[in-house]
């Protein structure tokens, strides 16, 4: 089998692998669960000074990723592949979406830098705008380590138990995850709540989903909102979470 296969288009290759050098996607990448290959932009930049932005048409501050040179580093990695471009005003990144990545063969990432990337280049080659949030990061390096990780922990063999991925927040219906407790059962003076101590798996079943429909009331109250909708009118819900209208950020505590 084909492992899944990563290419990021930087101006600033040494930010990777980073964090995904690191636990569970650091020991996949060691394992070859999926690979990661690194291109520095400026490797295609123009003249003697290896330019690669230049200043908008049009004016305003900040300089913008020129097309050509954008284009020819595309063009190195392009093989069919989803091309994604990472930049605030895409669409909002999703589990939805995450899982949708990893059963694909993999990702090549575009990482804007500066007021972004010239338009007629995003649309030459069809790129699908990808947003981590509703906030400005001064790259996209960032989100395309979020994008990876998110991804990766997915593929086949990277997370030991399938529990482990199953239960998270966004996987399934729009609710947040419920707390979770370990050992000491007794912590300056905190106690484990005693219905996971009971061993009835019904009664633990039910607090969980009671405690995760809490947290989600309380802090997310779109998520909130539609899994209200979900419960009222399931068709039209799944409806608009199989069109990505329900927000699924992945995410560990």
């Amino acid at each position: 089998m084909t492992p899944f296969r990563a290419d990021v288009l930087t101006l600033f290759p040494e930010m990777f692998p980073g964090p995904l050098g690191h636990s569970l996607a650091g020991r996949a990448l060691a394992e070859g669960r999926w690979q990661l290959r690194v291109t520095d932009i400026r490797d295609f930049a123009l003249g003697r000074y290896r330019s690669v932005d230049d200043a908008p048409f049009g004016g305003g501050a900040g300089m913008v990723l020129r097309p050509d040179v954008v284009d020819r580093a595309v063009a190195a990695v392009a093989d069919g592949r989803p091309l994604v471009y990472l930049t605030p005003r895409g669409e909002l990144f999703t589990q939805k979406m995450a899982a949708e990545f990893a059963v694909g063969p993999g990702l090549i990432l575009l990482c804007g830098r500066y007021e972004g990337v010239d338009q007629r280049v995003i649309e030459a080659w069809r790129m699908r705008e990808v947003s981590i949030g509703d906030y400005v990061l001064s790259g996209g390096e960032p989100a395309a380590i979020v994008v990876l990780d998110a991804v990766v922990r997915l593929l086949p063999g990277v997370v030991g138990k399938t529990e482990s991925t199953a239960e998270e927040s966004f996987t399934h219906a729009p609710l947040l995850e419920y707390p979770h407790y370990t050992r000491p059962a007794l912590w300056q003076g905190r106690a484990v709540p005693a219905v996971l101590l009971s061993g009835h798996h019904a009664a633990i079943a039910a607090w969980r989903r009671e405690q995760a429909e809490r947290i989600t009331r309380e802090r997310r109250p779109d998520l909130w909102a539609a899994y209200l909708r979900r419960l009222t009118e399931p068709d039209e819900a799944k409806e608009a979470e199989e069109a990505g209208a329900i927000v699924k950020v992945s995410g560990t505590a």
